[in-house]
């Protein structure tokens, strides 16, 4: 099992706009990618600009699977005009 935690910090004039790219994303991917668990955004209590994506994959293979959707391919590039800063971190199951 893979986990997938996606920070992003949003420009606070394109949150709405984030939002919205964000949503469709995440119907694609939960309806039409084999092997995803859940894939779902969170936004921070204290600096509403901060969007966590919080992905689980059952693996690396299902993940990349993801990322090589039309989906992922179409959506994914149009965050980078909105986002200032990101970081994202891979996790497995340690036991």
């Amino acid at each position: 099992m893979i986990k997938v935690v996606a920070e992003n910090k949003i420009k606070q004039d394109k949150i709405e706009e984030f939002l919205a790219l964000a949503a469709k994303l995440r119907e694609a991917t939960n309806t039409k990618d084999e092997g995803c668990i859940h894939y779902d955004l969170y936004q921070d209590f204290e600096d509403p600009s901060v969007l966590t994506f919080l992905e689980e994959w059952e693996s690396m293979e299902a993940l990349e699977k993801h990322i090589a959707a039309d989906h992922f391919k179409e959506i994914v590039p149009q965050f980078e005009s909105l986002v200032e800063s990101k970081a994202m971190r891979l996790y497995k199951q340690a036991f």
